[in-house]
């Protein structure tokens, strides 16, 4: 048993952060480009080639909010790095888009997957608007571009929501159509606003916002499924049998319940350049957070469940890190929004299962996945697509809120 900090500390959470962002630097840095995406629990790299986008923007991410948080120079060079990747790696100059996936070795890329994904995308978006806010002037540019190319391959005005996959040279648009794009297109979106202050990121991130936690959940009892067909009509049984599938997972994710509230709130601290009423933000957050621990929480081993199935049972038991952090994210501002003690407790359960199970006191950064009794399923930490964006995201989000409430903001 590891001993308990005060988890509303601001050294806590400072501490934490930088104990974790340590575990990927300076190990994660591809001189050749980029960086390495697949870590063992001990940090050791397993799969020095391979390279998916998803992870090269996040790891933009991360060191962008680490030297605007920290200040260090070496930082601000991994956020060129990172970037400098992104632009003459992953992006094909003829058609716009960004490769999926690829290998990269000795300083030639092989594509493997050249489909372009909405989700992608947005991570994209989210890349060029921390790098912006990091002090990168001309990811400014960068940033127009990706909102240009979302809004004309993938927004579908008659819906209101962007769609989801298309070929390589954008000639297949794929009928799949899911909510976790435009989840992640609303928090670029945010990211967006927040670093070039156009209000038509923000409009646009409210427009998604409204038609996935309203019209769209009120086709699941306020509740929001993941998949969809072309006419945003729910699909029950999309991946059915692919209950762990990393991005399209069957079932009702509590964690994106949780990762939602977070962006409500988000959205609702810049109410007053919003374009419509606002009242209906702050009672979805609220209740968003409460299905998902209604629903998901383990009152046997503690923490969050990944699915449970429209009948309201558990459909994947799985303990997923960022699960947990997303939602003591939403747990902290949803607390500082109401005034509720209610959601501090809650808080603190989340960061005290947390940091009996899911953090690796010995080699920093959080476990991937846990079973549903908290036991290790794996050695590999950081495969495809984690780089603890989820983890450190959250703490910048609680520091953010223990900061105002320390101001009395």
């Amino acid at each position: 048993m590891h001993p308990l900090p005060d988890f509303k500390s601001i050294s806590v959470l400072t501490d934490h952060i930088s104990d974790t962002l340590n575990f990927y630097y300076p190990r994660s840095i591809d001189p050749s480009g980029g960086f390495f995406h697949y870590f063992k629990d001990d940090g050791s790299i397993y799969d020095p080639h391979s390279r998916h986008l998803v992870s090269s923007t996040r790891f933009v991410f991360v060191y962008a909010m680490a030297y605007r948080h920290f200040g260090n120079p070496a930082y601000l060079d991994q956020v060129r790095h990172g970037v400098d990747f992104l632009r003459q790696v992953h992006r094909d100059p003829l058609t716009a888009g960004y490769a999926w996936q690829l290998r990269w070795e000795n300083g030639s890329k092989t594509i493997i997957d050249a489909d372009n994904h909405c989700y992608g995308l947005a991570f994209v978006m989210l890349a060029y608007a921390h790098a912006l806010m990091a002090g990168l002037t001309e990811a400014r540019a960068f940033l127009d571009e990706t909102m240009d190319l979302m809004e004309q391959r993938f927004w579908e005005p008659q819906h209101g929501l962007y769609a989801d996959q298309a070929s390589a040279d954008w000639q297949q648009l794929d009928s799949y159509r899911g909510q976790n794009a435009n989840m992640h297109a609303c928090e670029a979106l945010l990211a967006a606003y927040e670093a070039s202050g156009e209000l038509h990121f923000l409009h646009r991130a409210e427009t998604v916002a409204r038609n996935i936690t309203q019209r769209q959940a009120a086709l699941a009892q306020g509740m929001i499924w993941e998949h969809y067909d072309a006419n945003w009509n729910i699909d029950w049984n999309y991946n059915l049998d692919d209950k762990a599938n990393l991005f399209r997972p069957w079932g009702f994710q509590p964690g994106h319940f949780t990762e939602w509230a977070k962006l409500l709130l988000q959205l609702e601290s810049h109410s007053l350049h919003l374009q419509h009423d606002q009242a209906w933000l702050l009672p979805t957050a609220e209740a968003l957070f409460e299905k998902a621990i209604q629903f998901a929480w383990d009152e046997q081993h503690g923490g969050i469940c990944y699915g449970f199935a429209p009948d309201g049972s558990i459909c994947d038991g799985d303990k997923y890190f960022w699960v947990q952090a997303e939602s003591m994210a939403a747990a902290a501002m949803l607390a500082k929004r109401t005034g509720k003690q209610s959601y501090w407790a809650r808080y603190e359960h989340l960061w005290q299962y947390s940091w009996q199970h899911m953090i690796d006191h010995e080699f920093g950064a959080w476990f991937r996945i846990l079973s549903r009794d908290n036991r290790k399923l794996s050695d590999e930490k950081s495969p495809a697509g984690k780089v603890d964006y989820h983890t450190m995201g959250a703490c910048y989000e609680i520091l953010r809120v223990l900061k105002e409430e320390q101001h009395g903001c």
